[in-house]
């Protein structure tokens, strides 16, 4: 499928310059650009390539002014990566998406499957399930007896849903998600660890993305709950009865322990540890490989373990390197004291 530089303007409000009758017909990366791609700008580390990009289009944003002549047309936007992402969802939704039960996956007679669902082979579809329209689950998923997905769900190849586990609208499930697996209850015992049964549920609201091999278990009573908008990475694990709030995103390797609430708009760094039954507030940043021992009030922009305010976590890190001339210019002083305590004595 082709597209003129002047229909790629009209759907994301852009001003061209150049040729608006230019055409493209797939994307690159504006260093590996080539005629018929669209390329785009927004980081000016990557300004030197837009004078040499072979790509036909080029996406920038509308304070980027030119030093050099381009020969790519430039349809200048207010945020060049969020009108690429646009016209990559529109790119995806282009795409023709399949449809149909194949003759090996096993849906249960009392399951119901909403119209224009795809059930891949090896698929498993358990007793009163319900799966919403335009879904598409993928071979070898397993979706267990009474979940609930909405429409326009997609999940992977080898994902597993346990039972009774609600999914709202539009998620996506990435290959080896686990939602609905029993959350970590023990009660320690003379003769060991005894398990708790884990009788509760996993909700997924709508729009929540879950990258691979996450890992959101059910709740002990009631439900883990993940906001609408909530996009996890790869390698997550969310424990029993949190509660993750609106459009927070969690980078790879992240683990929050129990009966932990998180805000809305949170940005969580890739290897943070969240202690269990900690409250974090709305729109709270936490730095890579952070550790919260508890509390964290809204707004905070954390990093660190104990985590600290960035401004004062960079000015320890500098305290920090300094601190063998620090422990040798101690030495001297206390060589210096007892030289002067041995004058004074005499």
């Amino acid at each position: 499928m082709e597209f003129s530089a002047k229909q790629i303007a009209a759907f994301i409000q852009g001003e061209i310059i150049g040729d608006e009758n230019a055409t493209v017909h797939t994307f690159a990366k504006i260093e590996e650009g080539m005629p018929g791609a669209i390329s785009f700008l927004s980081n000016p580390k990557y300004t030197p390539y837009i004078y040499e990009t072979q790509s036909s289009i080029v996406l920038v944003n509308k304070d980027f002014t030119p030093e050099h002549e381009i020969k790519a047309t430039l349809i200048k936007v207010d945020n060049a990566y969020e009108s690429l992402a646009k016209l990559l969802n529109l790119y995806e939704m282009s795409k023709p998406k399949k449809q149909g039960i194949d003759s090996l996956a096993f849906v249960a007679p009392s399951a119901k499957i909403g119209e224009n669902v795809y059930i891949g082979a090896f698929a498993y579809i358990g007793e009163n399930t319900v799966i919403g329209d335009n879904t598409q689950i993928y071979p070898h998923t397993f979706v267990g007896d009474g979940v609930k997905i909405g429409n326009n769900c997609l999940l992977y190849s080898n994902v597993n849903v346990y039972h009774d586990c609600r999914i709202g609208n539009e998620c996506i499930l990435h290959s080896g998600a686990v939602i609905g697996a029993d959350g970590f209850g023990f009660a320690p015992t003379p003769n060991g660890y005894d398990k708790i049964p884990q009788i509760g549920i996993v909700i997924l609201e709508d729009k929540v993305d879950i990258g691979a091999n996450t890992c959101v278990d059910r709740a002990t009573m009631g439900a883990t709950v993940v906001h609408s908008g909530v996009k996890l990475d790869n390698l997550i694990q969310i424990a029993h009865n949190d509660e993750i709030g609106s459009h927070t995103v969690m980078a790879a390797q992240a683990g929050i322990a129990g009966s932990t609430k998180i805000g809305e708009w949170c940005m969580i760094g890739g290897q943070v540890g969240i202690a269990g039954h900690s409250k974090i507030g709305d729109k709270v940043g936490l730095g890579a490989q952070s550790g919260v021992p508890g509390d964290i009030k809204s707004g905070s922009q954390l990093i660190g373990t104990p985590p600290m305010e960035l401004k004062q976590y960079f000015k320890a890190s500098v305290a920090q390197r300094s601190l063998p001339d620090m422990q040798k210019e101690l030495r001297n002083l206390r060589k210096e004291v007892e030289e002067l305590k041995q004058l004074l004595n005499k």
